[in-house]
């Protein structure tokens, strides 16, 4: 049976369209194949973008034609777009990593949006759906005696076009806020992101606790060392997505496996709280916010409290609808090193704080005041999350602390 998108857009015949054509592959890959409701989602903003309708591709017309809420349904409540839409994304990075690698065109959705774009494979060019469809990469839509003169064209914009934004990316490096945040672990040596990975004690079927922190756990035969966060995942996604466009790369490894000889040689991205992030211990880390946890609460201590704020910023435990977080540019082991921290006090702080830190909005207000005379100074931030549904909706900057 076909659902309720799927008969939609069959009123319109994409047939020849290899925006349309790519999406039938993906539909049908391991990745989307047993989710309706993903299928759906992809096939409808797929189907804006062709037509040129991003009016239809908003949040309240997704939720509506796609998931059938009612016309009156308030967004800012009900997060099942965004919530869909996170993990569509992640279901496209994945299929691009697997089946679709030699797929002639990459589709993505920006993040903030929900209308996708299309990417030629080739490296260093850009196309929305409109620009594409100028073009002409439908191929009905020339003579087939012209095609050798379009792709000489074509191939010849492409280079000239490749050397334009390796310079212009260069320079944004340095100019935009969100990049001269970034610019250090951007350049030279690939950074070492590190994610948080707890060891347990137990299993999914008994019921799992933290390993004690006193060592008495250590021989315990059945610890289990192979998890993460939600949020941690998605927090490298989203530094993945920032590196890729931006032709960087970074080493990714758990915690519980990095060696000081490695921390020592490089730039360092921690991800997650220190409690369940075992080589943030290790070092130099936060001077001015740092973690409370006891058997009733868990929140941040601000050890240096200005006028109008709280000295303990605690997380209310169930309905989990607030979190705070802190982001933090510190000196790596190294002099000449530099580390980040994003820490949540629950993944889906950690989530927040990455998404903060990556999002040009944010950014900005951030580097306006860790960088008021043009050099980016070490800081730490404290946020605080609103959280609905599972989801990290709105990051607040409460407090900062430049050094």
């Amino acid at each position: 049976m076909k659902t309720v998108a799927e008969q939609n857009t069959q009123i319109i015949d994409f047939t020849g369209d290899p925006r349309w054509e790519l999406v039938q592959r993906i539909i049908e890959s391991p990745h989307l194949a047993g989710s309706a409701r993903l299928r759906d989602f992809l096939l409808h903003v797929t189907a804006c973008a062709i037509r040129e309708t991003p009016e239809d591709a908003t949040e309240q017309q997704i939720g509506i034609q796609v998931f059938q809420k009612s016309p009156g349904f308030n967004s800012s409540e009900d997060s099942v777009v965004r919530s869909q839409a996170r993990l569509l994304r992640l279901k496209l990075s994945a299929y691009f990593n697997v089946e679709g690698a030699a797929e002639p065109l990459i589709m993505e959705i920006p993040k903030g949006h929900y209308l996708p774009v299309f990417l030629p494979t080739a490296e260093g060019t850009h196309y929305s759906p409109s620009r594409i469809s100028r073009i002409g990469l439908n191929r009905t839509r020339f003579a087939t005696h012209h095609w050798q003169i379009v792709a000489l064209v074509f191939l010849i914009v492409l280079g000239l076009s490749a050397i334009g934004v390796r310079l212009w990316q260069r320079h944004q490096i340095s100019s935009k806020p969100l990049n001269r945040l970034w610019a250090p672990f951007l350049a030279g040596d690939p950074p070492l992101v590190i994610y948080s990975n707890a060891v347990f004690i137990g299993d999914s079927k008994r019921g799992m606790r933290y390993a004690a922190n006193d060592g008495s756990d250590n021989s315990a035969t059945d610890r289990v060392d192979n998890y993460t966060g939600i949020g941690e995942l998605v927090s490298v996604h989203e530094i993945t997505q920032l590196f890729d466009r931006h032709h960087a790369e970074f080493k990714l490894k758990r915690s519980l496996l990095v060696t000081w000889d490695e921390a020592r040689e490089r730039n360092l991205i921690f991800i997650g709280s220190i409690a369940e992030n075992s080589s943030l211990k290790a070092m130099p880390s936060t001077q001015d916010f740092t973690f409370i946890a006891t058997p009733d609460a868990a929140g941040i201590i601000n050890h240096h409290p200005r006028n109008g704020e709280l000295v303990a910023y605690i997380r209310p435990e169930r309905p989990l609808t607030k979190d705070y977080a802190i982001v933090a540019l510190l000196p790596g082991v190294q002099p000449d090193r530099h580390m980040l921290i994003f820490s949540g006090l629950t993944t889906l702080g950690t989530e927040a704080a990455v998404e903060y830190a990556t999002t040009p909005e944010s950014a900005t207000e951030l580097m306006k005041q860790v960088a008021p005379d043009g050099k980016v100074h070490n800081f730490e931030a404290l946020l605080e999350v609103t959280i609905s549904g599972g989801v990290p909706l709105q990051s607040k900057l409460l407090t900062l602390r430049v050094h």
